[in-house]
């Protein structure tokens, strides 16, 4: 394809179980485009079931990327994730005009949109020293020096959370610059054209959907998929829903009828909270998702008017 024509990337957002990934095959068979997941969770091989990744056939179908593409060994980032997608995306859109982008992390998506705040690295001396202080001298004097160094950002930061404060004085230490100089440096999404679609379904709907979504994934060996992982249960990347309450459950604290009720309990308040962020951030074009003729012309109506 020629390289000097628009670039575009269907963005497709929403809460857990909405249906997501069928509106992305079809968006993405419709426009030859490849998908780039956005979850923060799927991008780990280890974690398949739970994570409601596509099956091997959605996946020979349609390429994928930033699926399976890390262990849960591995630290990852929105900052990684950013670099990573920016530098994929710069390789795509060489072949390619039109690219689907899709998946629930709220964070991962306005990186994209909107761009990260650059921070410097700091050295690892002044985190121990700013961690050694908090440990002998307790929360308040961090407190006490971030208001002396940055009322700015003490104003507005939780100051009863000791790694925002360690972090805002690690930068203030290494720069001498204050936290909210940074954070109020100029940030630029990615340099394409954005067609942002959120879907959701009436509540009632969606939590049935999540409900029922829950029994497949037992069906289709959470359970076994979560015992294979017990023994790095401490891991950040486990920190998840599905995950944590079989964890309870294998270790013996409850019975697996009370683990899948939590699931199903813990999976409806997090898409409450996806919905509340995506609201929060950034302008969205809301559907329902299977009003999948009214999305192909609002996308095709996006692109001609470009």
């Amino acid at each position: 394809m020629s390289q000097d024509k628009e670039k575009y990337i269907i963005i497709i957002a929403g809460p857990t179980a909405v249906g997501k990934t069928a509106l992305s095959f079809e968006l993405a068979t419709k426009y030859n485009a490849e998908i780039f997941s956005a979850d923060s969770r799927q991008i780990y091989r280890e974690m398949s079931v739970g994570t409601a990744k596509p099956n091997k056939e959605e996946l020979t179908k349609i390429k994928h990327h930033f699926i399976d593409n890390r262990s849960i060994h591995d630290g990852y980032s929105v900052g990684d994730y950013h670099n990573e997608i920016t530098e994929a995306l710069a390789t795509y859109f060489e072949s390619h005009d039109v690219a689907v982008l899709t998946g629930g992390t709220g964070m991962y998506i306005h990186a994209i949109r909107a761009g990260l705040n650059s921070y410097p690295s700091v050295s690892e001396e002044i985190v121990t020293d700013l961690e050694e202080t908090l440990r002998i001298g307790g929360i308040e004097m961090l407190q006490h020096e971030l208001e002396e160094t940055d009322p700015e950002y003490y104003a507005k930061v939780d100051i009863h959370n000791p790694a925002r404060l360690v972090r805002a004085l690690s930068v203030i230490h290494e720069t001498g610059e204050t936290f909210t100089s940074f954070q109020q440096q100029e940030k630029h999404g990615l340099p394409y054209n954005m067609i942002p679609i959120l879907l959701n379904r009436e509540r009632e709907e969606l939590y049935e959907r999540i409900n029922d979504r829950v029994h497949t994934m037992m069906r289709s060996g959470l359970l076994a998929e979560a015992r294979s992982l017990y023994d790095h249960r401490d891991l950040k990347s486990l920190q998840t829903v599905g995950y944590n309450e079989l964890m309870r459950h294998i270790s013996g604290d409850i019975d697996i009828v009370a683990a899948v009720e939590l699931i199903q309990r813990h999976t409806r308040r997090y898409a409450k909270r996806q919905m509340t962020w995506f609201r929060k951030y950034g302008d969205w074009n809301s559907f329902h998702p299977d009003h999948q003729e009214d999305i192909v012309a609002f996308v095709d109506q996006s692109i001609i008017q470009k």
